[in-house]
Formats: C-alpha cells, sequence, structure tokens
C-alpha cells in the first residue's frame, strides 16, 4: 500500500468517490479537521493512529495520510471507448506519452492536462511512471480527474486515432515551430521520455514534429515543462 500526504491530493482523491481508505490521523490541524469534514460526507473511514505509527508509514505526513494501492495513474476508459463518445465532437485534445518513467514528471504532465483540459491521456502499460503516490502528489490531485488509458502498442494507438480523424504531432527538437501550427480539431500531441525522446515507431506514426523556440543553451525542456506549454498552445489557439 501507499500513502497520499498532500493536502491537496487527498481532498482530490475524496470527492471523486474512489478513496477507499482508510485516513489515518494523528494530528487533527485546521486543514486536517477540513479533510475529516469531507471524509464524513463521502463516508470515507477514519482511524486514528499514533504520531510514530504514522511517521512510519508515510515520513512525510502532515498529520493525516490516506492509504491507497500503489498501482500507478488511474485507468478509466480505453481508447475505443473514448473514441465512441465523442460523436461529432470537433475539438479533442489528446496526450500520448511515450515512456515517461519519472513519476514527478508524470504527475506535473497530469496537473497540466488537467489545467489546459486535455481530453484524454495515453500511456504505455509497460515502462511507464507506475508510483502512485508520487504522481498523485506531484499532480496535486489532478491524477483522479483527467482520463487516462493504459495500452501496449502506443504506435498502433496513434493509427486508431488518425482513423478517428486526428493529426498526430510529435514534439522534438528538430520540428517545426509550433507557433505555426494550427493545433485546433482533433489533435494528439505526443511527448517522449527525456533521454530517448519519441521511439522510432510512434514518431514514424506522426503527421508532423513540431518544437517550442528556445535561446537557452542546454540541450532541452523537461517533458513536464514542454508538455505545460505545448497544452498551452493547444487551448489558446482554441
Amino acid at each position: 500500500m501507499a500513502y497520499l500526504t498532500g493536502f491537496h491530493a487527498i481532498e482530490e482523491r475524496i470527492k471523486t468517490g474512489n478513496a477507499q481508505g482508510p485516513i489515518l490521523l494523528a494530528k487533527p490541524g485546521p486543514r486536517a479537521r477540513e479533510i475529516l469534514s469531507l471524509a464524513s460526507k463521502y463516508k470515507v473511514r477514519v482511524d486514528r493512529v499514533g504520531t510514530h505509527d504514522l511517521d512510519r508509514l508515510a515520513p512525510d505526513h502532515r498529520g493525516i495520510a490516506l492509504e491507497i494501492p500503489d498501482s500507478g495513474p488511474r485507468v478509466d476508459i480505453s481508447l475505443d471507448e473514448f473514441i465512441e463518445t465523442l460523436g461529432e465532437k470537433k475539438d479533442v485534445l489528446v496526450l500520448i506519452l511515450d515512456e515517461i518513467t519519472d513519476p514527478h514528471n508524470y504527475g506535473a504532465i497530469l496537473r497540466s492536462c488537467d489545467q489546459f483540459g486535455a481530453d484524454l491521456v495515453i500511456s504505455r502499460n509497460r515502462r511507464s511512471a507506475k508510483h502512485a503516490e508520487a504522481i498523485a502528489q506531484t499532480s496535486a490531485g489532478a491524477v483522479d480527474w483527467v482520463r487516462s488509458a493504459e495500452l501496449a502498442n502506443l504506435p498502433r494507438a496513434a493509427e486508431d486515432l488518425k482513423n478517428a480523424g486526428f493529426w498526430i504531432y510529435g514534439a522534438a527538437p528538430e520540428g517545426e515551430s509550433v507557433h505555426t501550427v494550427d493545433l485546433r480539431g482533433r489533435t494528439a500531441l505526443v511527448l517522449g521520455s527525456e533521454g530517448e525522446g519519441i521511439s522510432r515507431l510512434l514518431a514514424e506514426h506522426c503527421d508532423r514534429m513540431i518544437s517550442i523556440p528556445t535561446r537557452g543553451r542546454i540541450d532541452s525542456l523537461n517533458v513536464s515543462v514542454a508538455a505545460g506549454i505545448l497544452l498551452y498552445e493547444a487551448r489558446r489557439q482554441r
């Protein structure tokens, strides 16, 4: 098991109705009492524990922790189901994450997805970040609101999206400036791992490669920062 200790992460998990609990409470401070009130509303069990016990289970706690399964991001829809639900909707924004293994990057990307209204996040069901606690904390609870799907074959997912009217844009330093590309309509943005970038097979299924104009001296932006910028640009154009 894992434990959420961030106040926002705990609150958002409870609000979704997916918090099985229990909540472990050692020090009922003002923020903890707000969470207890929310837990009562959603009928989440609360257990009183000693501070030493909570120190052992969740060392970075602030007097309260929520027990969760350590199973990675919430997966709540298949790609086929997602495509079926679109109907005639024209503006749809999807993010494809190719082997993002750092849970902090993954969580930060999910937070941007929530803020800029991404409709779906697709990731590989192997070689992706799986640490549920770190993802939930870094995303400030966004993991519980952003729809996601895990798939074995990302190139096939890209083709399925194309068949549903999506344009696939891969992020790469050598790509054309994102400011010159129309990201409206049905759009999927592909981001690769920090070290290797987008895998060759998936890159071959991208319609175009795009980049973020920069003036720095180091190689590239952090992948979570790049995701935030690209999602913002796609939302701005809409």
